[in-house]
């Protein structure tokens, strides 16, 4: 019997930026933006010790479509989604390697509209099906 592999990844952190939210040549809705999660510890001095990691966020369909509308830099979500490499070639024709965090799930946690928190999820990838549309607490 062959195993079952998992790529999951949660989430919880700031915006580093508010979504850039775009359109493929097919008008199929991507958002992308930059997540940054904390952790802090004491070294054996006793000093309070913090770090910083920055992530790449992708939203497609509907997902990122709210992403873009609702998500502003310095708020709080919480998110689950897949691990993805790619490469590309820039301009210069130098290979770029990207590490990028494909959500399908998204919850606001952080209320500075006055509404609740929302959640939805959204196929991962451009060639998957379109989700049926979820009545958002909004």
């Amino acid at each position: 019997m062959a195993t079952r592999c998992i790529n999951k990844v949660i989430l919880i952190g700031n915006l580093g930026k508010d979504p850039e939210l775009r359109y493929t040549s097919s008008g199929v809705a991507v958002a992308s933006f930059t997540l940054a999660t904390n952790e802090s510890w004491k070294d054996p001095e006793g000093n309070v010790q913090e770090r910083t990691q920055w992530h790449n966020i992708v939203a497609w369909r509907k997902l990122a479509e709210i992403c873009g509308e609702y998500l502003k830099k310095g708020g709080k979500i919480y998110l689950e989604g897949k691990l993805q490499y790619r490469n590309y070639d820039d301009k210069n024709g130098v290979k770029r390697y990207v590490t990028e965090i494909v959500i399908d799930e998204m919850l606001m946690l952080d209320n500075k509209g006055g509404s609740a928190s929302a959640g939805e999820t959204a196929p991962t990838h451009e060639e998957a099906p379109s989700s049926p549309a979820t009545d958002l607490p909004f």
